[in-house]
């Protein structure tokens, strides 16, 4: 072989072997989050994962493995394996093939139904961290989170406050989220905290969870909601006890009071919006934009499904009982029709975009 046929082969070994390290220098940089979590939930869902992946792995790294040895054991070059053509049965084979396999779905089924209700988000947390339980009588931080097009509003109801795209806890005090959507289904996710939980327009969803160390956590939107989506970020701060209320006297500090007004101005349409903060906010806020109801004339979701609910709104809106009428602009609670039409793919209107073609023609 000549000298330039050696120097071709090594630049291409070379190549293919700095190409592995090249791509592994690109993912070194990355925060596994999932997998090294700041708080006792996420922390168990890791478990959990981790657990699970390694039970699945006992059946398919033997499998891998013997698919290998059998294919090269029983080569057509190797004289020496034996061969019986009329094999048929083997007790000690089965037991291996069907035992095993059926040993790792009783355990995983094990872990994945404690799982699901240990780890239940609805579920009151009983625990700071593996050893230290929750104290009888310790008060949750309550945090309400809305989903807007396209920020986050947060409001602290014990506390007064509301802040957009930006929210801290104070270090192992466990934490109750209420959530819901103002517009369409979004997702509410906190990778170092536990896991994602959705938000949707008209109703409230929950999330119990504690963060058990300090630092900076990113949260975002897991869920695609329009043409701001990929803007749906805002930041998690996990502090001690003496930070956290220096953070809430200077969220107190903020733009004034989140009233009805202030809140329907919020709610329009934006993309990357700054952290803001409200000093006050209306206490019933969060439970009117659970009954789509913050604007003026609208009946309350509550009032229309309460047992008695109805004859109350009714009566409100100059009606006279459970069978009287509401004026339609009352029940009309889908905001993208209300703006002008549904809302395409894009977060675009489309009836705005149909109006425009038809000027042009």
């Amino acid at each position: 072989m000549d000298a330039g046929k050696v120097g071709y082969l090594l630049r291409r070994l070379r190549g293919r072997h700095v190409l592995p390290f090249v791509l592994l220098l690109t993912v070194a940089g990355c925060k596994w989050v999932v997998l090294s979590p700041s708080g006792d939930i996420a922390a168990q869902q890791r478990d959990l994962l981790i657990i699970s992946t390694v039970l699945m792995l006992l059946v398919i790294i033997p499998v891998l493995f013997l698919t290998v040895f059998f294919a090269w054991k029983y080569r057509q070059a190797n004289r020496e394996a034996r061969y019986d053509p009329d094999w048929d049965h083997s007790t000690q084979l089965e037991l291996v093939i069907w035992g095993a396999p059926l040993l790792i779905i009783i355990w995983l089924g094990a872990l994945t139904w404690m799982g699901t209700h240990l780890l239940d988000p609805y579920r009151p947390i009983e625990r700071i961290d593996s050893d230290t339980p929750v104290a009888a009588g310790t008060e949750p931080l309550e945090i309400e989170a809305v989903a807007l097009d396209w920020k986050w509003l947060f409001i602290y109801p014990q506390y007064g406050v509301a802040t957009v795209n930006e929210i801290a806890a104070p270090l192992d005090r466990p934490i109750r989220f209420r959530l819901t959507s103002s517009t369409v289904m979004n997702a509410f996710f906190i990778p170092a905290l536990a896991g994602q939980i959705y938000a949707m327009p008209g109703m409230e969803t929950k999330l119990h969870a504690v963060i058990n160390e300090p630092g900076e956590f990113g949260g975002f939107s897991s869920n695609y909601s329009g043409a701001g989506y990929s803007g749906m970020k805002f930041e998690f701060h996990g502090v001690d006890s003496q930070a956290f209320d220096q953070w809430i006297a200077k969220v107190r500090g903020g733009e004034g009071t989140l009233d009805r007004s202030a809140y329907l101005d919020l709610e329009k349409p934006s993309e990357n919006a700054p952290v803001r903060y409200f000093g006050a906010t209306d206490p019933s806020l969060f439970d009117d934009v659970v009954s789509m109801c913050v604007e003026p004339g609208k009946l309350c979701l509550r009032d229309i499904h309460g047992p008695h609910g109805s004859a109350q709104a009714a009566e409100a809106h100059g009606g006279e009982g459970h069978h009287s009428w509401a004026p339609p602009d009352a029940l009309e609670y889908d905001k993208a029709t209300r703006r002008g039409g549904p809302m395409d793919a894009h977060g675009t209107n489309e009836a705005a975009m149909d109006h425009g073609s038809e000027e042009e023609h």
